[in-house]
């Protein structure tokens, strides 16, 4: 098989997933361990053992990540580019067709409403998100240190100051790792 029929199979196989799985990407690991190893027998249960664990380990959604190392296992550069592709564009299209339909709609009041219950939905989720991440914290002066700096400049600062929420995390880690080697070279000596 070409590199190209084989890099068309991987889009649709993960075009297929991408658009019909529901839950996100663990919710995909079974279904990409079927497609590949049971269905097209292009790696083993063993190789896809090994790509959850690397794309649990790598930056970015676990779904993307395991369609892109599948992809490159299957047919190198090619065939991650498909992968890839095969399981963004499902979410990529239906975001375009929402966007499109709320665009038209956003001016009807149950639009308006059901979006400021959405909302406070997202709050809620990230306040739980913030108190289960607060439970695994060490509790030392540095994370508290940590916690004030990024809420006095994410919340007070950016109300008069425009900052991007990139500096602030690039600078609470850098905080977190001077400090870090502070404490260690203390505790050595």
């Amino acid at each position: 098989m070409s590199s190209f029929k084989k890099a068309l199979k991987l889009f649709i196989t993960f075009f297929k997933i991408g658009a019909f799985t529901f839950g996100g990407g663990y919710a995909m690991i079974p279904l990409i361990q079927h497609e590949v190893t049971v269905k097209n027998k292009w790696i083993t249960d063993d190789d896809i053992l090994e790509i959850v664990a690397i794309s649990e380990s790598t930056p970015g959604p676990i779904a993307v990540n395991s369609a892109t190392f599948v992809g490159y296992r299957v047919c190198g550069v090619l065939g991650s580019i498909a992968s890839t592709l095969g399981v963004v564009v499902p979410s990529f299209l239906i975001m375009l067709v929402v966007f499109f339909v709320l665009d038209e709609f956003q001016h009807l009041k149950p639009v308006q409403y059901a979006f400021m219950g959405i909302r406070a939905c997202v709050l809620a989720l990230v306040l739980k998100a913030l108190v289960s991440m607060y439970k695994k914290c060490e509790k030392t002066w540095v994370s508290y240190t940590v916690i004030a700096f990024s809420v006095i400049t994410s919340v007070v600062i950016a109300k008069f100051v425009p900052i991007n929420t990139f500096y602030i995390i690039i600078a609470s880690a850098v905080f977190g790792l001077v400090s870090y080697s502070i404490l260690r070279r203390r505790a050595n000596k």
